[in-house]
């Protein structure tokens, strides 16, 4: 009887795609990073594209975003494949834990006032409204605007990182995680301005 392997799935479409998430060549990796990152947030512009962007959400649904996600992983804060892993490890700390996501956020909206957390964004979303918007990028839904949803995204982490900061359960290690979550949350608002600029690509 013969032995089956666990095989990890190919990437999805045509030879930039059939490259695996840890390829030996960084350039392929990065390539089928961007184009994943465009398809699934700009969508297809021609069938070729339809079919390999139906590859790519199949991929994010069966196997999970992991393997996508980390095509974006070393990408630049200023691209749209950079924003995406902003967007991700932002859901992936939510998803792993909930209950503190929401006490923190919980903190922060009490230990600032939201418009002097954010301009602009009146109410910040809570976990389970970051998780959904999240959610909808990332599994290749094309958002109508997506510079709304990463400032959303960017003041759900200010408001988190004041929390963080404020709770200071694991001090100095919070401090530093919350000036990260900051961070994230510029470099959010950054892409939310070259979104509308046209310049996010």
């Amino acid at each position: 009887m013969g032995t089956s392997r666990f095989h990890r799935p190919a990437l999805p479409g045509d030879a930039v795609f059939d490259q695996l998430p840890g390829a030996e060549d960084p350039a392929l990796r990065t390539e089928a990073g961007v184009r994943a990152a465009t398809l699934l947030v700009r969508g297809a512009r021609d069938s070729s594209d339809q079919a390999i962007a139906d590859k790519v959400v199949r991929l994010a649904d069966e196997h999970g975003l992991d393997e996508l996600a980390a095509l974006w992983a070393d990408s630049p804060a200023e691209s749209l494949a950079g924003t995406l892993w902003r967007l991700y490890v932002l859901r992936a700390s939510v998803h792993r834990d909930p209950a503190r996501a929401a006490r923190e956020f919980a903190a922060g909206r009490t230990a600032a006032p939201v418009h002097d957390v954010v301009a602009g964004v009146v109410d910040p979303p809570g976990p389970d409204e970051v998780r959904a918007l999240t959610d909808t990028v990332l599994r290749g839904v094309v958002v109508a605007d997506l510079a709304v949803t990463l400032e959303r995204a960017a003041a759900f982490a200010r408001v988190v990182a004041v929390g963080r900061a404020t709770m200071a359960e694991h001090p100095p290690a919070s401090t530093e995680s919350a000036a990260r979550l900051v961070t994230t949350a510029e470099q959010l608002e950054h892409a939310a301005w070259m979104e509308r600029a046209g310049l996010l690509a």
